[in-house]
């Protein structure tokens, strides 16, 4: 998709900046062209076209620093998108990205959010002096009509807008509309890989982080970022069992406390929502079965004789989020225990059914969910999920945030 709108040719209210400028020049310059006699005149005039051409030049300068202070920022599918200053104020669709503006230090720009329901900013109390405003995010808890982009007025959405078409009935005329009277889209929807209509490049995590740094004109917090959580993976990756040694795993949906069937995820999938579990390089439990990963369009569900066939060593159920390990235990897991084929399960009898992340996950998100999902696998290892053991340094996160390092 092409960043270039086909709305309005005009001066809108965020280009008029740009190229003001210009026209006040042109028109000092304009007014310099009389020609007068007389030596006062003369003298006059020359004065005149000397502070003309001071003013002039002090233009010229003004117009250099302004385009020195432009940057572009490249990134699929919107292509190069060039922002005349550093964004304020910000929206995005999922917590990812506003995980990601958080880790920034910008995350008291937020204004709203596309899915507030699915953004876990709990972690946050972990990390001092690290905070959103929760409250304003639940005042727009669904950015996702123009009228809300237009109310917003944000300097930059991080969204894919082709999310928007394909999810919430925009069409291409809607999105070159607020990207040319709003602000520009820069985002791209990878928390999974199996939309048919996402048929351009995919990104990490960490390569989405990197782009949005530069949006934010931040890359010295996402450099060290990256740096703490290379450090980070690798020292928890030291530590794993052998391969052959490991569990294998079947990733859910099922959002409910008495769970009767189960919408699949595919670990193959490498969206990034599924990013701690290939780093802890466990094994996907449907593998060599033809059970598709849950999309927009494959929305089939699997019962418990279904799952009891592929009977897994772990099973991972999302959307119990806002649940403690404890109450996951006391509610879903029981329910499962009780079922009279769930009960059969080898992941059941062993106790062995946790909570499985978000759907949506930042920098920061990524850090507390791989030391869960370390317990979670290796609890011999890293200690029980339940536990308080930490894997990684929550001040050294906070530093980061608070550009104190």
């Amino acid at each position: 998709m092409d960043e270039n709108s086909t709305g309005n040719e005009g001066l809108t209210r965020r280009n008029y900046i740009r190229y003001g400028g210009t026209a006040l020049g042109a028109g000092m310059l304009a007014g310099c062209t009389s020609d007068s006699s007389g030596s006062d005149e003369t003298t006059a005039a020359a004065e005149t076209t000397t502070e003309a051409a001071a003013a002039t030049e002090t233009e010229s300068e003004a117009e250099t620093t302004e385009a020195d202070a432009s940057y572009s920022v490249t990134m699929e599918p919107m292509g190069e998108v060039t922002f005349d200053s550093v964004p304020e104020s910000w929206a995005a669709y999922d917590g990812g990205y506003a995980d990601m503006a958080v880790a920034l230090g910008v995350g008291d720009g937020v204004t709203g959010v596309g899915g507030a329901g699915r953004y876990y900013t709990y972690v946050y109390d972990e990390l001092p002096g690290v905070s959103v405003d929760r409250e304003q995010i639940e005042a727009y808890p669904e950015v996702r009509t123009k009228e809300e982009f237009y109310e917003l007025d944000n300097d930059v959405h991080l969204y894919d807008p082709n999310m928007l078409i394909n999810w919430f009935d925009w069409d291409q005329e809607d999105v070159d509309e607020i990207a040319e009277n709003v602000a520009p889209f820069v985002g791209n929807l990878i928390f999974r890989r199996s939309d048919g209509w996402h048929d351009y490049r995919y990104y990490t995590l960490y390569e989405a982080f990197e782009k949005v740094a530069q949006v934010f004109q931040r890359e010295d917090r996402y450099e060290a970022f990256a740096a703490l959580h290379d450090e980070f993976i690798a020292e928890i990756q030291s530590r794993l069992p052998p391969a052959d040694e490991r569990p294998n795993v079947f990733l859910t949906y099922e959002g409910t406390t008495e769970p009767e069937t189960f919408s699949p995820y595919r670990l193959n999938d490498k969206g990034t929502s599924k990013k701690q579990w290939n780093d802890l390089g466990v094994t996907d439990a449907l593998t060599g079965t033809d059970i598709e990963n849950l999309s927009t369009t494959n929305r089939g569900e699997l019962d418990y004789e279904n799952l009891l066939e592929v009977d897994p060593d772990v099973i991972l159920v999302r959307g119990h989020e806002r649940k403690t390990a404890a109450e996951f235990r006391d509610t879903v897991l029981a329910y499962m225990e009780d079922h009279p084929v769930g009960g059969e399960l080898t992941a059941v009898q062993n106790g062995r059914v946790y909570r499985g992340g978000y759907l949506n996950q930042g920098p920061i998100h990524n850090l507390f969910l791989t030391e869960r999902a370390a317990k979670q696998m290796y609890p011999e290892e890293f200690g029980e999920v339940t536990g308080d053991a930490e894997l990684f340094d929550r001040q050294r996160v906070a530093d980061i945030v608070n550009g104190e390092f």
